[in-house]
């Protein structure tokens, strides 16, 4: 596993940018071997920033997003087209204008398509295995983005609950979400942690206390992002006011 990089940008908006940079940089280099490319958005204020932001970067129209493959790392479940679901808000900041074929676009079921919670969890495993390695039922992800909450919850993987120690099962049904609404799909652990990179995106003062506890090596239990990891890089991307208490031998300049 990859020691965790700290790379700090002064504020929300440059840091939206620079991700949105290489985060193309990323599929870029990726079409460039000669392979489809499988990346896993995330929701949140600063995931969709950072989707908004690529939206603007002259690297979107060089992309041959015939071979790029869209997934999410959890959602909301809710009716499809309700804007509390992570897809809705990615589509109308980036997926939306952008070439790419409807059936590279991974959603999530939404709670109006005629799954309960189980057999939506269910499917979308499914959907992982049907362009799974010989090493796993599931795609290597390129680039996994992960935004963190102030509990230092990843995707719907919470502090303190059963979902985090499951290693398993790809994808869970979360139920009674301590954070609203209260049913959810998310990613497992392992699939997180087999992706390439690894980067996490934290905004605002009101994270600085997860931030911390990440690079103390909290246990992921209690702190699940402090488990993220990627299998060649884990990048800890943050804003000033987030990164006030980080040690400046921590910082990598270099990202």
């Amino acid at each position: 596993m990859s020691e965790k990089r700290v790379v700090v940008a002064p504020d929300a908006a440059t840091l939206a940018t620079s991700v949105a940079s290489r985060f193309l940089g990323k599929i870029v280099l990726g079409l460039a071997e000669d392979r489809e490319v499988h990346v896993s958005l995330t929701g949140g204020t600063m995931g969709i920033a950072v989707l908004a932001a690529a939206a603007q970067q002259p690297a979107v129209a060089m992309i041959d997003w015939d071979r790029v493959h869209l997934w999410w790392s959890d959602e909301r479940f809710v009716a499809r087209t309700d804007g509390d679901r992570n897809a809705v808000q990615a589509r109308a900041a980036l997926i939306d204008a952008l070439p790419i074929p409807a059936a590279n676009v991974h959603e999530m079921p939404a709670a109006d398509d005629g799954r309960d919670l189980d057999a939506a969890a269910d499917w979308y495993a499914q959907e992982l295995a049907r362009f799974g390695t010989d090493e796993r039922p599931w795609p290597t992800f390129d680039v996994t983005l992960l935004g963190v909450g102030p509990d230092g919850h990843i995707a719907s993987l919470f502090p303190d609950r059963d979902e985090v120690r499951v290693t398993d099962r790809t994808v869970l049904a979360v139920r009674d979400s301590p954070k609203p609404p209260p049913e959810r799909i998310t990613l497992t652990r392992p699939v997180i942690n087999s992706s390439t990179r690894v980067w996490m995106v934290i905004s605002g003062a009101e994270k600085a206390g997860a931030l911390g506890l990440i690079l103390a090596g909290a246990s992921y239990a209690s702190v699940p992002a402090a488990g993220a990891k990627g299998t060649h890089r884990t990048i800890i991307i943050t804003d000033e006011s987030a990164a006030g208490e980080v040690p400046p031998e921590l910082i990598d300049p270099e990202f």
